[in-house]
């Protein structure tokens, strides 16, 4: 008789009442436990989920709460419903453990959905092959295959010790990371460009530390790492200097805080609020809403114009052609006027208004004014103080003139 059909068999035993009866009480203590912790923490975090029950908590207590019922069952009858239950509870448990850490360290990405799309069949088939028994079978027959590389022979059950091993200590440090920053850093560090620079320095040791650890605890000889350590420095030196520089110059801006984001910057003709410092790359979020990948080496090496660093405040030039039978004096303080009452135009300091020249075709004024909050956007003001100096001049009787390009375009 196999194991599957032994499993049958204590199915059909009127004992499993009890088993049935001692498994609801365990989930119902683990739900009430995981519930009276979710009203004392506000939020939702990787142990309790967003929803009481969706997160690691509730899977990790009712696996111990059962085990422990297991053990004790084990003394006086058999226990096939435990037999499945605890398969079932181990696999829940790494379902969610891999979807919220993944949720939580990187929440827009679609391969960490792809990754817990493939975790998830991969433990629900573990859990079928544990209950059926007929895991130490495909282990057997995992080890028997055998992968050959020089004089190196590894198996292929060894390969899979090495992924899900390694996996999982990722996944723990992504977990403690998340944790650090969420409990830690958010608290103790105010700057949001600092706290971002010290969570991804965090994260890359403790995921370099957990690959580290969990290469050592399945035997693979750590001093090979040295020989791909100086290979890799070559290859930084040559074919990855450009990568390698943006991924420094990213930390210097994050370190040095000469940008935050949030600041409004001109950077290579294109102006845009900082929504995102990455290691390699910032992100530009310009008014109409067209975002700009700027590597953080251009940030380093070339002129940014920083319009957040003093004051949200911006000088702008409009100009204006009248006829040459215009009154030169009257035409400045109409220009002035009619800035002071455009929106977002700062009365201190005032705008002023200048006769640039004089030409056949008429009188070219220059108008300068200051306004606020040049991240809202520049053409909105110009717009205004246009449409108020065309209104003024004509309420004045004030004919506007032609530019020197438009008599040329006209001949």
């Amino acid at each position: 008789m196999n194991d599957l059909q032994e499993l049958l068999r204590d199915l059909q035993n009127p004992a499993i009442v009890l088993e049935l009866g001692g498994l609801l009480i365990c989930l119902g203590l683990a739900w009430w436990i995981t519930r009276m912790l979710g009203r004392s923490f506000a939020g939702h975090s990787i142990l309790l989920g967003r929803r009481i029950v969706d997160g690691v908590l509730f899977p990790a207590l009712g696996l111990v709460f059962t085990s422990l019922l297991k053990l004790g069952l084990l003394k006086i009858q058999h226990v096939p419903v435990l037999k499945v239950a605890v398969p079932v509870l181990v696999s829940l448990l790494l379902i969610r453990l891999m979807a919220r850490v993944l949720a939580s360290a990187f929440p827009d990405s679609s391969g960490a959905r792809a990754i817990e799309r493939i975790v998830s069949w991969m433990a629900w088939g573990l859990a079928v092959l544990w209950i059926t028994g007929w895991i130490s079978p495909v282990l057997d027959e995992l080890d028997g295959i055998q992968i050959s590389w020089g004089k190196t022979h590894i198996t292929v059950l060894h390969v899979l010790q090495v992924v899900l091993t390694s996996g999982l200590v990722l996944v723990l440090s992504l977990w403690m990371s998340a944790a650090l920053e969420q409990r830690v850093l958010r608290h103790a560090v105010a700057d949001l460009s600092m706290r971002r620079v010290l969570a991804n320095a965090v994260r890359a040791l403790l995921m370099v530390l957990g690959a580290l650890f969990a290469l050592s605890t399945l035997g693979v000889d750590l001093t090979a790492l040295s020989v791909l350590g100086g290979a890799l420095g070559v290859g930084l030196g040559f074919g990855l200097q450009k990568l390698a520089a943006n991924y420094v110059s990213g930390f210097v801006i994050l370190l040095e805080r000469s940008l935050r984001i949030g600041d409004y910057v001109r950077v290579d003709g294109f102006e845009g609020t900082v929504s995102d410092i990455k290691t390699r790359y910032t992100l530009l979020r310009a008014n109409n809403g067209i975002e700009s990948v700027v590597p953080n080496e251009l940030l380093i090496t070339q002129r940014v114009e920083n319009l957040s660093l003093e004051n949200s405040r911006m000088l702008l030039t409009c100009h204006f052609w009248v006829g040459l039978e215009a009154d030169a004096v009257q035409v400045q303080a109409v220009l002035v006027q009619a800035a002071l009452g455009a929106p977002r135009v700062l009365p201190d300091p005032g705008p002023s208004a200048v006769l640039h020249e004089v030409t056949p075709q008429g009188l070219h004024f220059v108008l300068n004014f200051w306004m606020d909050d040049p991240s809202s956007g520049q053409a909105p003001v110009r717009s205004g103080v246009n449409l108020a100096v065309l209104s003024a001049l004509r309420s004045v009787n004030i004919g506007l003139g032609q530019t020197p390009q438009e008599v040329v375009m006209r001949r």
